[in-house]
């Protein structure tokens, strides 16, 4: 019996079958997202085994891994202090104007951390705005923000509404029937939370700590503007400074860091059910009595300093601008189109490779189905900076003719983005129901046909949706936009970053406004999809 016979019996074994032209173009697609992480080690591997000690473990790697453990550490721990507290009274209580602060909790996640960090250095930096505005009241000296503290400040404003929307996601779903159960114990209210909601909750905390944690550790810009020595910051600067070497070792470290987050992620996550169905919910909310009003501070104060910090710098900037200072930084309509085409291009092609691996995992419970979504996965768990240096290393040294190219470009946005259209697109077809798909089967349709004419018209909104989702973070992705793009070819973000660290802010004014009103009205439309009476 031949190889190949014995591959197709293997998947076609068993009642669940797998069809192998679809299963071979699954592997070949989560084969393409994992090979460029393959170009890093070789490199790395082939430093000297002394050299390799040596740089590992000198002082200024130890601060370096210090420094990024610390700056993860705080970021999740104070984007769970904020984000839950924030979900349980949006969700659960009286809170007065609760479904404005839904909203208004929310909207800080379409800011750029890079663009909240130069904001606030300008803000309450030496001699800053916000010094200004208090010096004529005998104010000598504000508070400034810079460092560690400013980092883990800056990036958990702009992440806890990733442990927001998952636990109030979660908190929606909650079955309070078991609430009142643990009350006719004559369990207290605190009680009743510390044994019944706590845990099963916990997983949507877990999920958000995770991408808080994983942006904190992946962030390049808000270091780099704070002058912290973390690990993106450091593989930037050894790449410019041409040392390959120290920087994919710093690369393997972290990517080390990544792994072992995703593994305590793993280890508390349980697998208790976080929703519950509508017979188990009721809609009495907890009543905050005389501390009705005085909870709108925490919703009121964290969005308004998240919010409108940058939107004051942006506008003392554009009021006070000098035109013409330098005009080789001046604003280029061309730069929208630039970041417009690639993202437009990143989404249609993610959205393309989606549908196999979502399709695939959707209808077959098995091993392989599990190994190719995972794959998807890993782009985007690797670091913008990590995965940028080693598609540097593959076009530099193996495909010289991509380097440098806007196909490399986009395909680098392909593999950090393309979880969002999995995801999107694998819920979508499990809501479709198989019953139609089967009637068009016994209709005379192949499964491509029902597929086409049954699935895919019912999930195209999902598909749409999950492209549209990959569009946005691309508009927003900075490293990799920074190491990979073309010469020459400017783009929104690289305006910003060009005129942040040439202290012209005044010349990032426009394409930040452009960016934050693309992200804007983009989030109000992911908020406005969970719909019903508890959407926001």
């Amino acid at each position: 019996m031949s190889l190949r016979t014995r591959i197709r019996d293997r998947l076609t074994d068993g009642d669940d079958r797998l069809p192998i032209g679809l299963t071979l173009l699954c592997a070949a697609i989560a084969a393409t997202l994992v090979f460029p992480l393959a170009w890093l080690v070789i490199e790395a591997v082939a430093v000297e085994r002394e050299r390799a000690v040596d740089l590992l473990f000198s002082a200024g790697t130890a601060d370096v891994l210090v420094n990024s453990l610390l700056l993860m550490a705080g970021v999740t721990a104070a984007s769970i202090l904020i984000g839950v507290p924030l979900a349980y009274l949006t969700a659960r209580t009286d809170l007065p104007f609760r479904r404005f602060w839904s909203v208004a909790a929310a909207l800080p996640l379409v800011v750029p951390s890079y663009v909240g960090a130069f904001s606030f250095v300008s803000a309450f930096g030496p001699q800053g705005e916000f010094h200004e505005v208090l010096a004529p009241l005998g104010v000598e000296r504000v508070p400034e923000v810079s460092g560690l503290s400013g980092s883990i400040l800056v990036i958990t404003l702009y992440t806890y509404p990733y442990v927001y929307l998952t636990t109030r996601a979660a908190l929606l779903s909650f079955d309070t029937t078991l609430l009142e159960a643990a009350r006719t114990l004559n369990h207290g209210r605190i009680a009743a939370f510390r044994r019944v909601t706590l845990p099963t909750i916990r997983p949507a905390i877990a999920a958000g700590s995770l991408l808080a944690a994983l942006y904190a550790v992946s962030d390049f810009g808000t270091p780099s503007i704070m002058r912290l020595p973390v690990f993106t910051r450091q593989i930037y600067v050894e790449y410019n400074a041409f040392g390959r070497d120290y920087a994919a070792l710093l690369s393997l470290q972290l990517l080390v860091v990544v792994v072992l987050v995703l593994a305590l992620e793993w280890a508390v996550r349980s697998d208790r059910e976080t929703s519950g169905d509508d017979a188990g919910r009721t809609d009495d909310r907890v009543s905050l009595g005389r501390w009705r009003w005085p909870a709108t501070l925490l919703p009121a104060g964290v969005s308004a300093f998240a919010l409108l910090v940058p939107l004051w710098i942006l506008g003392l900037w554009l009021v006070n601008s000098e035109a013409g200072r330098r005009p080789s930084l001046a604003f280029e309509p061309i730069q929208v189109l630039n970041s417009v085409s690639v993202s437009a291009a990143a989404a249609v092609v993610a959205a393309l490779a989606a549908i196999p691996i979502a399709y695939f995992a959707a209808n077959h419970d098995s091993p392989l189905a599990v190994v190719f979504e995972r794959a998807t996965y890993v782009g985007f768990a690797v670091p913008g900076i990590v995965l940028a240096l080693a598609l540097v290393y593959f076009g530099s040294g193996y495909a010289p003719w991509i380097y440098q190219t806007l196909p490399l470009l986009i395909f680098a946005y392909v593999v950090r983005f393309l979880p969002q259209a999995v995801g999107s697109t694998r819920t979508s077809i499990l809501q479709v129901d198989r019953r139609l798909v089967e009637a068009g089967r016994t209709l005379g349709e192949s499964p491509t046909g029902a597929f086409r004419r049954v699935t895919f018209p019912l999930t195209r909104s999902g598909i749409v949706a999950g492209a549209a989702l990959v569009f946005l973070t691309t508009m927003k992705e900075l490293p990799v936009t920074l190491v990979l793009r073309p010469s020459g070819f400017d783009t929104i973000v690289t305006q910003i970053w060009r005129a942040q660290s040439t202290a012209l802010y005044q010349y990032a004014v426009v394409p930040t406004l452009i960016l934050l009103l693309i992200s804007g009205l983009s989030m109000v439309v992911i908020l406005t999809q969970e719909g019903g009476e508890e959407g926001l």
